[in-house]
């Protein structure tokens, strides 16, 4: 007997996170749609993550779950893409969680319109205090299906601009199109993006839905968005690469609105590099954090990307004056404030960063 091919596979890499995977899992279990398939990764949790998988798949056929060393999350999803059989994939992280239409809207928009490529709008849930207290920050774009490659390529800023693009949990991808492919997730943090970059290429067929559905959450003091990272400027070096050779792969390198973005998006994480190397916890002397921010906001990248740049509120454009004017020990003490911030008031961050 052929086995049944699910509709959607959803991809879930677990790790230490017995306080918020049930809540994940049963988002899923409650959705509207039924013919999907979960198959979680347990990658070598040391909480009771693997044991509250296992009574949850006990009790479901649909979930499947995996025991592994940790490997990371590229390589539990990767794992769990080799045995994936749905005719779309979605990734979902393990202390999210989704609303209960999402599986069954987004697959029948997907169908409806032979996509490769789905997209809908998320929330970010920043969580702070001690209650259940959160700021919700919405990205969506308007409902569109783009009927050539062309109309995808020339809106795509539109959805860079709106996070739409980054994040792979927001998404149906077509199965087919990552197997033909060979698509996997790189060894990397961070991994997510160059696994979309490289679906979105050359693919053909994209629609967007502007309705939410994901509820990416932020706020575990161990997530990978709160921690201090020593090779952060050189991811960022490489992604904005990435970026440059993807518009020139599409042939809008010359285009202003597209270029603009780009520019944009290189200079506002190099304010997030600059306050990271302000964080308590790098190494760095004060002389030495100064010397390697007078290196940043000095490169020939840096200038060219604060001239081109157009920032959308007066506090962003305040915040890129000691770029412009290449000093490197204002920038510091505008990283310090920024690190400040962060680590006591989460909700003013949340809310500064949404606005920026």
């Amino acid at each position: 007997m052929v086995p049944h091919t699910p509709g959607i596979s959803v991809i879930m890499p677990a790790y230490n996170v017995d306080g918020y995977v049930r809540r994940a899992v049963e988002s899923l279990q409650h959705q509207t749609f039924g013919d999907f398939e979960l198959l979680v990764v347990d990658d070598g949790s040391t909480d009771r993550t693997g044991q509250i998988l296992d009574s949850i798949a006990d009790r479901d056929i649909r979930v499947t779950v995996y025991h592994r060393q940790n490997g990371g999350a590229p390589a539990a999803r990767n794992y769990a893409l080799d045995r994936a059989r749905g005719t779309y994939v979605m990734f979902m992280d393990a202390d999210d969680w989704v609303e209960p239409r999402m599986l069954e809207e987004m697959y029948a928009f997907a169908r409806a319109n032979r996509l490769e490529l789905a997209i809908s709008g998320f929330y970010i849930d920043t969580y702070y205090g001690s209650a259940d207290e959160h700021t919700t920050e919405l990205k969506s774009c308007a409902d569109a299906v783009y009927q050539t490659q062309g109309e995808f390529r020339a809106a795509a800023f539109r959805l860079f601009d709106q996070n739409q693009l980054y994040p792979p949990w927001n998404k149906l991808f077509l199965r087919e199109r990552i197997e033909r492919l060979s698509i996997r997730f790189r060894p990397t943090f961070w991994d997510d993006f160059p696994f979309v970059l490289d679906f979105i290429r050359d693919v053909q067929r994209v629609g967007v839905m502007s309705r939410p559905y994901y509820h990416f959450i932020r706020q575990r003091s161990e997530s990978e968005t709160a921690r201090w990272r020593p090779d952060m400027y050189a991811k960022r070096e490489e992604e904005h690469t990435w970026m440059l050779d993807l518009y020139k792969h599409w042939g809008l390198s010359g285009d202003a609105a597209s270029n603009e973005m780009i520019q944009r998006r290189y200079i506002e994480r190099l304010v997030g590099c600059i306050e990271n190397v302000c964080n308590p916890k790098c190494e760095l002397s004060e002389k030495d954090k100064i010397s390697q921010i007078d290196a940043m906001i000095n490169s020939e990248r840096a200038q060219i990307a604060v001239v081109a740049a157009r920032p959308r509120s007066r506090m962003m454009a305040a915040m890129l004056v000691p770029i412009k004017q290449r000093n490197a020990v204002l920038a510091y003490q505008e990283g310090k404030f920024i690190s400040f911030v962060k680590r006591h008031n989460t909700k003013v961050f949340a809310t500064l960063k949404a606005n920026r």
